[in-house]
């Protein structure tokens, strides 16, 4: 028998709770350009754009968006954090254009007695007012229970109290955070049934922190435990450990919650998550979940070699769901059948001995710690096979390069010909300069001259990094006619260096 599945709202915070990472501030522009690729790309059901009174350009920024939401009839889908200030956030509301106010309000009795120094009645009169006076003026009004997790654990009788007391109030969602981050998923399922099933009419939002790394178990729990609505965050941001991560908290839903659907459009998620990465100078580890570089990199040789039998290292994760792309990653512990699949990508095929020497030659740079991509490959392919057309006759044994403030770089060479050793020590404008001027003392030693340099081009494979490769092409003019050497290292001066050994070696 078909399923059937209740809607769970979907609730991202980034742009009010996830701003509050630290370090982090969006300008107006970087918030209204967010705000939209939510509501129309990645398509969550409401956004948490900012709280009231914080400056003036936090003002601008939900006058933008509110601008621009009521343009497209999505104002409703806008919310904004207020405080239980009488008119004064009100009033804020509505010279921005917003018209749904989620209202911070005490959600522990540690918190009302501590911070607020009030009884409940004096509190809940005061929300009371707040609330009147919103819907007097047009507003729609969720109610956050601040610490309510703490307030379940030790204070469940004013939880209670005060949710008794919503129920007489015109309050669209009852919004449950884990403002802390302390909750276990045991307790997230036991706290959010009881409340669900006694109040059946009310809407009930989890909001949950990760300061224990349980975001996403917490919100798995939350929303098997019947709760309407879920609180998220693009990369996680949040004060502290951050929030529960939407990408995350959306792959999970779709794949282990059949009973649930959500709006949210997989495939936008990595974009977003990149957008948001830039904006907020919030750098996401590389092995974050979903939308980290490396998620659905295969490095270990065995894995390609899986996957290319029978895809036997896929599981329903599939990078196309989010709109990325399997990749497999080159290094020291990559085997032949890694190699392959890049390869295969490239549209390349190569003979086995040949394949078996790129493979080499990837584990020999892997060794040495260098980051290698797919769009590498070629250039390494480039320098093997022309390594393997040249008899070496010359070896270049050993160099020192040194470079100092004020002093010309120098070389100390140490080079085999034909099985004679012969050591140079020279200056130059470069390192590179004071390297041929050592060899140019080494072949007038054996009454030869060099080939002059006619050309000398570097570049690295298109998204190659500072750490990666680097290909120097060198062209020498000999007989009146031009030939070229290439040489590949992570160090320019090094793959410099190496194509001028293919060159010794030819001529």
């Amino acid at each position: 028998m078909p399923v059937t599945q209740r809607h769970v709202e979907i609730m991202d915070t980034t742009l009010r709770d996830g701003e509050q990472t630290s370090g982090v501030s969006f300008s107006p522009s970087e918030k209204l350009t967010i705000a939209q690729l939510l509501l129309t790309e990645v398509k969550v059901d409401r956004i948490e754009i900012a709280s009231a009174r914080v400056s003036e350009g936090e003002f601008a920024a939900v006058k933008a968006i509110t601008k621009w939401a009521k343009t497209n009839g999505l104002l409703n889908k806008v919310e904004v954090l207020t405080f239980v200030d009488g008119d004064v956030s009100v009033e804020w509301m509505l010279k921005a254009g917003a018209r749904v106010m989620n209202l911070l309000t005490k959600g522990s009795l540690n918190h009302l007695t501590h911070q607020l120094k009030k009884k409940p009645a004096e509190h809940f009169a005061e929300v009371a007012a707040v609330i009147a006076l919103a819907r007097k003026k047009g507003l729609e009004c969720n109610v956050y229970l601040e610490d309510w997790s703490n307030g379940m654990r030790h204070s469940r009788d004013y939880v209670f109290q005060y949710l008794d007391f919503l129920q007489t109030v015109p309050v669209k969602r009852i919004m449950l955070p884990d403002t802390l981050g302390v909750l276990t998923p045991d307790e997230v399922r036991e706290f959010v049934t009881e409340i669900v099933q006694r109040y059946p009419e009310s809407h009930f939002d989890f909001h949950a922190h990760n300061d224990y790394d349980l975001g996403t178990a917490n919100v798995l729990e939350g929303v098997k435990a019947g709760a309407h609505g879920i609180h998220l965050t693009i990369n996680g941001m949040g004060e502290r450990a951050g929030n529960a991560s939407l990408a995350s908290a959306i792959a999970v839903m779709n794949d282990f919650l059949p009973e649930v659907k959500t709006s949210v459009a997989e495939t936008s998620l990595y974009t977003v998550s990149k957008l948001v990465e830039t904006f907020s100078g919030f750098r996401i580890p590389v092995n974050k979940p979903i939308v980290g570089e490396n998620v659905f990199t295969q490095t270990a040789g065995i894995h390609a070699d899986g996957d290319k039998k029978n895809k036997l290292y896929f599981s329903d994760l599939m990078p196309e769901r989010f709109g990325r792309t399997r990749k497999y990653a080159l290094g020291k512990t990559s085997g032949k059948a890694n190699i392959e699949n890049n390869l295969q990508q490239l549209g390349i095929k190569l003979s086995d001995p040949d394949l078996k020497k790129v493979t080499q030659r990837i584990i020999e740079l892997g060794d040495r710690k260098e980051v290698l991509t797919q769009a590498d490959l070629p250039y390494i392919i480039s320098d093997v096979l022309d390594s393997n057309r040249i008899e070496e006759k010359v070896t270049i044994e050993n160099y020192v390069l040194t470079h100092s403030k004020n002093l010309n770089p120098s070389v100390t060479l140490k080079i085999s010909v034909n099985g004679e050793v012969y050591e140079e020590h020279s200056q130059g404008d470069g390192q590179y300069d004071a390297f041929m001027n050592a060899l140019k003392k080494v072949y007038k030693k054996l009454k030869k001259e060099l080939p002059p340099l006619t050309d000398y081009a570097v570049r690295i494979p298109p998204g190659g990094k500072s750490d990666a490769l680097c290909e120097t092409i060198i062209t020498w003019r000999l007989n009146n006619k031009e030939f070229k050497t290439r040489g590949l290292d992570s160090d320019q001066t090094v793959s410099a260096i190496k194509a001028t050994q293919k060159m010794l070696n030819l001529i």
